[in-house]
């Protein structure tokens, strides 16, 4: 055990006096940087979170390389975050601090430095006196035993100060709202490479993906970027891109990733959710075109098709008539040419109700002018509406209204409709609303319940508000991409 302590306390004592060096330069530099940060942090805050972020940076930075302080890398800047108080509230108080701090570690050194200079003194045997004492060697061996006690108060206050500046800066350079420190955010800290980036493997799709769950390339030999695989018993996890100088330090992004391996390995499984459901996500799109376009071909087939057919057949049919002489013969083709009339308007309402022709030609807003002429209840337009849509929103918007304006009439015994549609922001939005009795609901199944399918599968919305005997709103609100007339 005696021999453990002999071994073991000159380590811990070099790592105090590591520790006291590294505080007295941080001391050092934080007397000039603190009075930058008085004067600069007002005008930073005029300029922007940019400027404010950048000095936070150089503070952390700087705890980090000489006190080892381990403060955490802030969070990308999002328009809804910004600098919290306590943040500027540490660099202000940076140069204040500083101040006192140093006023507290100059008694010692000084001392340190005026008992040093007397021993020389005394041990050189220059003929001088200390107070009633003769500086000689005798005195200047005492003074030499006592500067050993002054260094050992320097270092324990260096030591001190620095823990203490660690302290402050890890705490006030955090941010509160961080649950936690990024995987990616702590490695390009560890590693000094603020480009890094992180690809999680995901094995049953045989490629790597972004944090998003979109897909990667890795970099390729002279780039300037290269990258470093992350293996977790003996499976891959992520390949960590990094800057191609690391290359020169290999050991250093090998540890970097072997402390991080259980983060890096949950995030990869977030990363691969992530994947799935944008696969999903696209599938489903994918299923919502594929019925469209099947819609449209089925009412073009329609349309060119049985219903040219049927129309040929009733020009026949008045031909026939006209030559017919009256009689039983003459109401037999006049009940024929009726009952054609009749299957053929049918079949346009079919044909119109699969995927009305006029959508697809001239756009969301004829068809909606068209739903509203044909509705039995008083209909009132309010669109605004100037290019055409993607398709497949107009699309889902028509059947809303088309679902919607038929409900009203059916079930609603509403007096008055109102249809209004706008397109602001890459957002339509489009409301149904009447003075119906209300009640209607999506959990009820049927036709609501599929609209808002449909809807949510282009990443849009329904939402219904039909209080018993306060009318019906119903509400379609769908993000896209403008596209050209």
């Amino acid at each position: 055990m005696s021999v453990i302590e002999l071994d073991t306390q000159p380590l811990a004592f070099g790592r105090r006096l590591t520790q006291a060096a590294r505080g007295l330069a941080f001391l050092v530099v934080s007397l000039p940087l603190g009075l930058v940060y008085l004067f600069a942090l007002p005008i930073a805050l005029l300029a922007g979170p940019l400027v404010v972020r950048r000095l936070l940076e150089i503070e952390r930075a700087l705890a980090n390389r000489l006190l080892c302080a381990r403060s955490p890398a802030p969070a990308p800047l999002t328009p809804d975050s910004g600098i919290e108080r306590h943040q500027i509230a540490c660099l202000l108080a940076k140069f204040p601090a500083s101040v006192c701090a140093a006023a507290i570690c100059a008694l010692p050194i000084a001392l340190l430095i005026e008992l040093l200079a007397l021993a020389v003194r005394g041990l050189s045997g220059s003929a001088s006196y200390l107070g009633p004492w003769d500086l000689g060697p005798v005195t200047g061996l005492v003074l030499l035993l006592l500067a050993a006690a002054a260094f050992v108060v320097c270092v324990a206050t260096l030591q001190a100060t620095g823990s203490l500046f660690s302290w402050v800066d890890r705490h006030g350079l955090a941010s509160h709202a961080l649950g936690s420190v990024p995987v990616r955010e702590a490695l390009a800290e560890r590693l000094g490479d603020r480009t890094l980036a992180i690809a999680y493997w995901l094995p049953e799709r045989k490629l790597f993906v972004d944090e998003r769950g979109d897909p990667v390339v890795l970099p390729r030999p002279g780039t300037g970027r290269t990258w470093t695989a992350v293996e977790h018993h003996g499976s891959r996890v992520a390949a960590i891109i990094h800057d191609a100088e690391l290359d020169a330090r290999p050991e250093l992004v090998e540890a970097a990733a072997a402390g991080a391996v259980l983060a890096l390995d949950n995030e990869r499984l977030k990363a691969d959710l992530r994947a799935k459901l944008q696969e999903l996500h696209a599938s489903r799109r994918r299923i919502v075109e594929a019925s469209e376009e099947a819609r449209r071909r089925l009412e073009r087939d329609l349309h060119d098709g049985a219903q040219q057919r049927l129309v040929s057949l009733s020009v026949d049919l008045q031909l026939l008539r006209r030559e017919a002489a009256d009689g039983a013969a003459a109401e037999m083709v006049d009940g024929a040419i009726q009952t054609l009339r009749e299957a053929l308007t049918e079949l346009r309402e079919l044909a119109r109700g699969i995927h009305p022709a006029l959508l697809s030609d001239q756009g969301l807003a004829p068809a909606l002018d068209s739903l509203a002429q044909r509705s039995p209840v008083p209909i009132e337009l309010d669109l605004e509406l100037e290019d055409r849509l993607p398709i497949e929103v107009e699309t889902a918007a028509y059947f809303v209204a088309a679902e919607a304006l038929t409900n009203v009439a059916k079930h609603g015994r509403a007096s008055f409709a109102r249809v209004t549609a706008t397109n602001t922001d890459g957002v339509l939005t489009l409301a149904v609303s009447d003075d119906g009795v209300g009640g209607a609901h999506l959990n009820g199944g049927g036709g609501l319940r599929g609209l808002a399918d449909r809807v949510a599968a282009i990443d849009g919305q329904l939402t219904i508000d039909s209080p018993p005997g306060g009318g019906t709103r119903v509400a379609a609100t769908i993000p896209h991409t403008e596209r050209g007339t």
